[in-house]
């Protein structure tokens, strides 16, 4: 009986024709494309450890999860987690990812709005948010910790906070462009203390969300801050 020769990709051996000492091109192009459904099953798979991390850093903060206790709720070994993410700063930069999807979509910044419309979209998300703590949570956790040097979410925390206070300056221009807001706004200036109430606003919801209607007191800001820079 001839001896089918086998070609190792990872974890898998794949059996190849007689003869066949080293695969040509396509074949191994082939071989290493996963199935269809083990891409998927992949894929529900780093779902799932993202989602047990996101808890994780939000209730414990990063340098207080572990690896670990990660990979036990998802009941995987260690190694098997780190399959997926090789070290915690690569879960983490998924994690942060992630939120940052969210409120991507959630803000509208696939497309620029203007002015009044722009401050209102931010109502929207904060209410959003009164439905989802644990992100906000981990937001403010890995924001609080981020002040640190060393600390691995730091250049993210300062690049969103650029983003999104150059997002909101663009849309008070867009304002004034339009007639709707006065001209001498300092539309950076606004931008920056529009992100402190919000972030302010969060942390004292927080931590007494029973005393706090976050939604309701950065409604009213906005309605008077509307009132204030209107032409």
């Amino acid at each position: 009986m001839c001896q089918v020769p086998e070609w190792s990709l990872g974890n898998v051996i794949y059996s190849l024709p007689s003869g066949l000492r080293v695969p040509p091109f396509g074949l191994l192009s082939l071989l290493m494309t996963p199935h269809p459904q083990r891409r998927r099953r992949g894929d529900d798979r780093r779902e799932q450890i993202i989602d047990q991390a996101l808890h994780s850093f939000a209730a414990n903060g990063y340098h207080n999860s572990s690896i670990a206790e990660i990979a036990t709720r998802c009941g995987l070994s260690q190694t098997g987690l780190l399959h997926y993410f090789p070290n915690k700063a690569a879960l983490l930069a998924a994690v942060l990812d992630y939120r940052d999807r969210l409120d991507y979509d959630r803000l509208g910044m696939n497309r620029q709005l203007r002015g009044k419309d722009a401050l209102q979209q931010l109502v929207r998300l904060v209410e959003h948010n009164m439905h989802v703590p644990g992100l906000v949570q981990l937001f403010t956790v890995v924001t609080s910790e981020a002040v640190t040097s060393d600390h691995p979410a730091r250049a993210w925390v300062v690049n969103r906070y650029r983003i999104l206070e150059t997002y909101l300056a663009e849309a008070l221009a867009g304002g004034i462009t339009d007639g709707t807001f006065r001209p001498d706004i300092d539309a950076p200036a606004v931008a920056r203390q529009i992100s402190a109430m919000m972030d302010g606003l969060q942390l004292q919801w927080l931590l007494d969300p029973e005393r706090v209607d976050m939604a309701n007191l950065f409604r009213t800001y906005i309605d008077d801050l509307t009132i204030q820079l209107s032409a």
